[in-house]
Parts: structure tokens; sequence; C-alpha cells
């Protein structure tokens, strides 16, 4: 598994089989590193991971961030590497740019999975989001309670190497700090557009935790309702990250989905 950049300095890692890439988008402070489970376990496909702008070793020079920039960066990687087609896997803020791209560039998606979206929040958690952002913003750090979030204490304890692994990409030095900023100042402002919901012809299947209480169940039943073709699925006991805390359940739905 090597790292490589494409001609606008996109890190990506492209792990090549006989199959239509699964492309998987992190969330934001995250990286390409959250996959590793479905890296090894979903082994018999093609798989992309790559940095998003201003996370891991992907630069961003832009001061102000949207979405139409992320879905650029990611269209940038499939015509530097000649792929056509894809099965797009976006988490939370990774999520919301899955649904950008397949909105725009519905020739390129073949399948697409959600986990632990946020949509329609109402005005007490679109708060809570913002409040979490100005913390951050004031240089506070949040990499703590965003694992108790992301995580059950019984698997940190269980995963120390998980959990230092975690802390150590949250925690970011000053330059890296600033364009976590910018993608979190994105998420956190962001108003669903129906539009773009509208505009996804995709098979698409929507996962969350059933105990994510950012991106609630709640959430994604009703993007499920409103997606034209879609199906929902609950990982028991799962948190926000439950594509690593209940990785089996997670990798045996996306497996199943492509395949069906």
């Amino acid at each position: 598994m090597s790292n490589n950049f494409d001609t606008h300095q996109n890190h990506y890692i492209y792990i090549k089989k006989d199959s239509i890439p699964l492309v998987f988008i992190h969330g934001v402070g995250l990286d390409h590193q959250m996959w590793k489970p479905q890296i090894e376990n979903l082994n018999e496909f093609s798989i992309i991971t790559y940095d998003l702008l201003g996370h891991g070793k992907t630069p961003c020079k832009k001061e102000k961030l949207n979405f139409g920039d992320f879905s650029s960066q990611l269209n940038e990687i499939l015509e530097y590497l000649n792929i056509d087609k894809i099965h797009l896997v976006g988490f939370s803020l990774g999520s919301l740019i899955a649904l950008d791209f397949a909105s725009k560039l519905r020739e390129k998606i073949n399948k697409l999975i959600l986990i632990g979206t946020t949509y329609k929040r109402s005005s007490e958690e679109r708060a809570l989001v913002l409040d979490r952002y100005n913390q951050a913003k004031l240089n506070k750090p949040i990499s703590k309670q965003a694992l108790k979030r992301w995580f059950t204490d019984e698997y940190l304890k269980k995963n120390p190497k998980t959990y230092d692994l975690f802390i150590d990409i949250l925690n970011k030095n000053s330059e890296d700090h600033k364009n976590f900023l910018k993608a979190y100042e994105l998420f956190a402002n962001h108003e669903d557009n129906t539009q773009v919901i509208q505009n996804i012809t995709s098979n698409t299947l929507v996962m969350t935790g059933s105990d994510d209480s950012g991106s609630t169940p709640s959430m994604s039943k009703k993007l499920t309702k409103d997606l034209a073709n879609s199906r929902y699925v609950e990982i028991k006991n799962g948190k926000h990250l439950c594509s690593i805390e209940c990785a089996d359940d997670v990798n045996m739905n996306i497996r199943n989905f492509i395949k069906s």
C-alpha cells in the first residue's frame, strides 16, 4: 500500500483489484486511516481512500471551503486514475460530500453508502454542533469529548491503540487546525438541500449506529425516506464510529449491498 499524490497534491491510496473501486470519504478532522478495518476486510474489491482538503497529507490553499470544492477534489482523483465508475462510501462530513458528488456526477456512481449522516437537524441539534465548532475555534481541545461521542467507553478501554491513534489524529498543529476549522465550519453550518437529495438516483444504503447521538437513527430514517432508491440499516450498539467499533457488522452490510 503506497502513498500517492495526484497532480493537485491530493493524497490517496489505491489498492487495485478486478472490481469497480470502493471509494471511502472520511469525516471532519480525521484522515484516510479511519478506514483500516474496511481496507483489511473488504480486500476482494479495488479500494481508494484519500485525505480530504486540509486533512492528513492533502494541503488546502483556500480560505473558505464549500461542498463543490470537496466534490471537485474527488473528481480530480478519479480523472487522474482514469476511473469512470465507483461505489462511494461516506462517513459523517464524508456522507454530505458523497451526497453532493452523487447529485452532481450521477453517471459516476454505481452504489452509494452513507454512514452516520446528519440530516434535517433540529435547531437544538444544530446549536450543539455550532457550540462544538466554537469551542474548537477557541483552540479548546475537543479530542477527548469527540472520542466519547464516537466510541463506547468499554471499547476505548479495550483498544488503547485506537484511542492513541485518534487522539494523535485529532490533536493538530496550528496549520492543520486552521484547515480543520474550514471543514468544520462547513459541516456545522450545513443546511440540507432537498434539490440535491431529489437529484440522486443511485441505489443507496443508509447506515447509522443505534447509539449515535449526533447523526441519529431518526435522521437516517428521514434521509432514507427522501432518497429515491434507498434502504436503512441500523448498527446495533454502534456509536458514531461504528465502522471501527462494529466493523464486522458494517463490513458485512457493505459487502452484501455491493454484491446484491
